[in-house]
């Protein structure tokens, strides 16, 4: 299952199953664990872990250092989880001892080609990166969220869990969860109401969120006059209550 013209440094843990094609690289203190495929001419740098049936196409690189002038060799990680899709020259680089440490990526994440993941990103679960997408470094990106191509986000962002952002915006603020936004600067243009549906979000639910949307965004209260209102109005289930906390816990302010 590997090719005899890769180059696989002996301090590799390689799980069984695991295909490596022609010339592809793998460097020094990486697993990678069963059922994954690494394609033709992929790159894989040293102090990564990589989970099971992953699928890492040609030419991509993983846990590269980081392009931070702050970064002096230290050892630091870049982590993948399972089932994820790594298309062409997609570039996922490695944390930085400032950042934490670590680059993770969630499981079941779709990352189209020439996708840019920078050091000390966090990925949660199902994240889908469109082609060209950009994270700058210790960016965070929720569940199911979708981020458009040719988009850029500034470092230390946020996307919340189901968010979808379109193409060619440019995000310098926290994107909130269950939302739609767009544009450069990018703002919100509603709640992500065909991604909730078909993730099975009630039709309730979907009307509460609709109710605190509408009291944060659209009458011109101020932040925390309209979160007092949401907490006072609208039913507080699970997904008002993550909503609400999100905002409250922003530290680079709300895209409105």
């Amino acid at each position: 299952m590997i090719h005899p013209t890769a180059i696989i440094n002996p301090n590799t843990e390689i799980k069984k199953d695991v295909t490596i094609g022609p010339y592809a690289i793998i460097g020094e203190n990486v697993t990678i664990d069963s059922g994954t495929i690494v394609e033709p001419h992929a790159v894989i740098d040293p102090f990564a872990r990589i989970g099971k049936n992953c699928h890492i196409f040609q030419f991509a690189s993983v846990g590269a250092v980081p392009q931070s002038l702050k970064f002096q060799g230290e050892e630091t990680w870049t982590e993948i989880g399972d089932s994820c899709i790594i298309r062409e020259f997609v570039t996922v680089n490695r944390g930085t001892k400032d950042g934490g440490g670590i680059t993770r990526i969630g499981n079941n994440c779709l990352l189209m080609a020439y996708a840019h993941i920078a050091h000390d990103c966090i990925l949660g679960n199902s994240v889908v990166m469109a082609n060209n997408a950009t994270l700058a470094g210790h960016v965070l990106i929720g569940n199911h969220a979708t981020v458009g191509g040719l988009s850029a986000i500034h470092q230390f962002v946020r996307v919340g869990n189901y968010a979808f952002l379109g193409g060619k915006s440019v995000v310098v603020k926290d994107i909130p969860p269950f939302v739609l936004a767009s544009g450069d600067r990018a703002s919100l243009h509603g709640l992500n109401q065909v991604g909730l549906k078909r993730h099975g979000f009630s039709p309730e639910s979907l009307k509460l969120l609709k109710k605190t949307y509408r009291l944060i965004f659209r009458i011109g209260l101020t932040l925390n006059e309209a979160i007092e209102r949401a907490r006072a109005e609208v039913e507080q289930t699970e997904e008002v209550r993550a909503f609400i906390d999100f905002l409250t816990s922003s530290e680079r302010g709300i895209t409105r």
